[in-house]
């Protein structure tokens, strides 16, 4: 298994949104074909398909914890991450 199948099974889990490393939700996210802008702080992830835009920031090291419910809620329903 690699690592973004362990993190995507992490973040689907839902028991460790609070300690999701901000580079590594980066990583799955262009993993998963999403395209990110970087404007400042945020950095904002699009792709073809799929309406909603994903906008992420950083807490120290880690990811927010809403964002990364965001990121599975986006990933349930559009059944992202499936057999890569």
């Amino acid at each position: 298994m690699n690592r973004h199948e362990r993190l995507l099974q992490t973040i689907l889990g839902g028991r460790s949104d609070a300690n999701i490393r901000f580079a590594d939700l980066r990583s799955l996210m262009q993993h998963l074909g999403f395209k990110e802008r970087i404007r400042g702080s945020h950095h904002v992830y699009r792709k073809e398909g799929i309406a909603e835009k994903v906008n992420l920031q950083r807490d120290d090291s880690k990811a927010k914890p809403y964002q990364v419910r965001q990121v599975r809620r986006l990933i349930l329903k559009h059944s992202l991450g499936g057999d890569d």
